[in-house]
């Protein structure tokens, strides 16, 4: 388990992302995080690698870029920004917690599986450290409520780490595309379902070949109470712990009745 942590003002926080060192998001994730403690450390990707998933750069060489106090992008991904981190730029003394995000758009349902943001929270637990993923909701092409998890973050953080989890669980926290004084509650909520990439569009280049587009299409399920999608459509903040062991149980005993 993850001891609990009463009082966050003497820890140290590693603040992350997938949308780049220069995402707005991240910039409020800073802030929330220096209301919690003033030990506070950024290490981001360069550019934007939204939907990269848990990818971890094996094959060329990566670069840490000073940015000023406390604050590194490195030319990879958010796993890569985590990893090194943790085990470069504060080898001397561990982060006693992540925080990735705050991403544009919403990472529930079956986009935890190609999250960065979530990656990032990911690889955060694997080196032994408590973490967090955070998104904010966004419909179509409206402005970002960024207030409404600037205003909710910092005490649902406080709570969470106040209560521990389990070692092998990361904790993914949306928030809903409303502003914050329109916020009906926080729920603690399973993984609910929606996929994207159904919509596969095909074209052809000036050279006659064909190439495609994968739509960011999604086909979701909220009318299921207690998941993630329906916490957020009914205007609440869902919280959502998520275990990194993908081992099914109910799985291995059935499996396990064919070679007995």
């Amino acid at each position: 388990m993850f001891e609990p942590i009463a009082d966050l003002s003497t820890a140290r926080i590693l603040v992350s992302n997938d949308d780049g060192i220069d995402a707005p998001g991240i910039k409020v994730l800073e802030r929330i995080a220096r209301s919690l403690t003033k030990d506070v450390w950024v290490v981001a990707p360069s550019a934007e690698q939204s939907a990269v998933a848990h990818s971890l750069t094996v094959r060329r060489p990566l670069r840490i870029v000073p940015l000023g106090r406390r604050r590194f992008a490195v030319d990879g991904t958010p796993t890569d920004s985590v990893l090194l981190g943790v085990r470069q730029i504060l080898k001397k003394r561990r982060p006693d917690l992540v925080l990735s995000g705050i991403n544009r758009g919403c990472n529930m349902g079956d986009d935890v599986t190609y999250s960065g943001t979530v990656a990032a929270a990911m690889e955060g637990t694997l080196l032994g450290i408590r973490s967090i993923a955070l998104s904010q909701q966004l419909t179509g092409d409206d402005q970002v409520k960024w207030d409404t998890a600037e205003d909710r973050a910092a005490d649902i953080i406080r709570r969470v780490t106040a209560s521990g989890w389990p070692r092998n669980v990361l904790i993914n926290i949306n928030f809903p595309d409303l502003p914050a004084d329109r916020v009906t509650g926080v729920e603690i909520v399973r993984q609910g379902k929606r996929r994207i990439g159904d919509e596969l569009t095909e074209r052809v280049d000036p050279r006659g070949k064909p190439y495609y587009w994968v739509g960011g299409q999604r086909i979701e399920e909220t009318g299921d109470p207690g998941t993630d999608l329906e916490a957020v459509k009914q205007g609440k903040v869902a919280v959502t712990p998520l275990c990194v062991d993908f081992t099914s149980v109910e799985a291995m005993d059935r499996l396990a009745t064919a070679f007995r």
